[in-house]
């Protein structure tokens, strides 16, 4: 039964890349806006049936039905087992809601990102841990062309990362755990090119004065408040490395990804992950675990 769902969703996805540029709504199809002579309405009927939602791909979106990591998940419920290998979904989009506002030529945007564990391979199949990621963001373009930085553009963002538990302390089946996590952050991005590699250096911090932690007081010193990230494009290929980490607690984490065009607007992709911060409700459990599966995005 659990091969028979991987095969669906894998043909669900090759389908969906297949005939993503040429998709009809065919309760649409037959519309005519030849005679309609208001240009105000015309154009607005063909935006409806032409789907024109200036949705983008923010960060990779991926499906990946096989992630096997070095240890098995511990469930903090007592009728509930986890095991080492589950299936990762990211969805991740963005839209631009503003441009140069303030004279300052910046880009606004609004985005949202879900990434889901889904244990895929376990008695009932039950999603495992699921993290949800808004921001509001602005993206400010540079054309340097004179510094050794070679700087492209400096990001701001604010947002919200939480993964929509409950407060379980008080409740004797979790035996004192809190399954409610979340963090509200700030940070900003400075993006560097190099020929074919482009590096994105980040410094985050959480809101100054706020109490979004107090579900879990110590998550800076798992996650840190630096980042590094390198994308290297050879041919075909792209590669990127990520390094997080707190230079006090000297801990964090490294990500490496690997993507090869396949059809269209698919790709084969593949990441190994190793250190903390994998999924919130883990934010302090050391993990190394390699993936592999599908992206429609980069």
């Amino acid at each position: 039964m659990k091969f028979f769902v991987i095969l669906v969703m894998l043909a669900t996805y090759i389908f969906a890349a297949d005939n993503m540029d040429k998709a009809v709504d065919e309760s649409k199809s037959k519309i005519k806006t030849d005679n309609i002579t208001n240009d105000k309405s015309k154009e607005n009927m063909q935006q409806w049936i032409n789907a024109e939602f200036r949705l983008q791909p923010y960060r990779t979106n991926y499906l990946l039905p096989f992630a096997i990591a070095n240890r098995t998940y511990k469930s903090h419920e007592d009728d509930v087992t986890y095991k080492d290998m589950e299936a990762e979904i990211q969805i991740s989009l963005k839209l631009k809601i503003a441009n140069n506002l303030f004279g300052l030529h910046g880009k606004y945007y609004l985005s949202y990102t879900q990434h889901s564990f889904w244990q895929i391979y376990a008695d009932s199949a039950p999603f495992r841990e699921s993290n949800y990621n808004p921001e509001g963001f602005v993206v400010f373009p540079i054309s340097d062309t004179i510094s050794c930085l070679q700087m492209r553009s400096l990001k701001f963002a604010i947002a919200h990362q939480s993964n929509g538990q409950p407060n379980t302390k008080n409740k004797p089946a979790y035996n004192g755990f809190n399954m409610s996590k979340s963090i509200n952050y700030v940070y900003a991005t400075l993006r560097l090119q190099h020929k074919t590699l482009i590096s994105d250096l980040t410094l985050m911090a959480p809101y100054l004065g706020s109490s979004d932690l107090k579900d879990n007081p110590d998550i800076m010193k798992y996650i840190g408040y630096t980042k590094a990230k390198f994308t290297y494009f050879y041919n075909e290929n792209m590669f990127t490395l990520m390094l997080r980490g707190n230079l006090g607690s000297q801990k964090g984490a490294v990500e490496a990804t690997y993507s090869h065009p396949l059809y269209k607007s698919s790709y084969l992709y593949a990441k190994i992950f190793s250190g903390y911060m994998e999924s919130l409700v883990d934010y302090n459990h050391y993990i190394t675990k390699f993936a592999v599966g599908f992206s429609f995005s980069r």
